[in-house]
């Protein structure tokens, strides 16, 4: 019976640990270099657009900026944080969208509330006409 008992419930010793099948991003040499090369080249353009100002329009230098900055944060993400789809079974790409979805409703509510309470409030100098 205790023979039974044992072969019956294997508590998970042996599985998971040495299993070497995983398919997602393995961290090299290379990797990192290509992500070092990327973030200097993504952090020097746009440093050079502004020190040299480029492009004259300061709103549009804004938007060319904030370009670079996403492509810089998916560069991290894919050769630092090593983040894909095939890591940890999809979780870590998961969370990483989710949390993106968390702050984009934070930020537009916030965004909405205080674009309807400036229009809604009452300006001072209407006050003064008052009765």
């Amino acid at each position: 019976m205790s023979a039974d008992h044992n072969d019956n419930h294997d508590h998970g010793h042996g599985h998971g640990h040495d299993d070497h099948d995983d398919v997602g991003y393995h961290a090299t040499v290379k990797g990192y270099v290509i992500g070092f090369i990327l973030s200097v080249i993504l952090t020097a353009i746009p440093f050079w657009l502004v020190m040299a100002k480029v492009i004259p329009s300061s709103s549009t230098t804004g938007l060319v900026l904030l370009g670079f900055a996403a492509v810089q944060i998916v560069v991290h993400m894919v050769y630092f944080l090593h983040m894909n789809s095939k890591v940890e079974g999809g979780w870590s790409m998961l969370s990483l969208i989710f949390t993106i979805a968390v702050v984009v409703i934070m930020l537009a509510g916030s965004i909405w509330v205080m674009f309807h309470l400036n229009a809604n409030m009452m300006p001072i100098h209407d006050m003064r006409n008052m009765p």
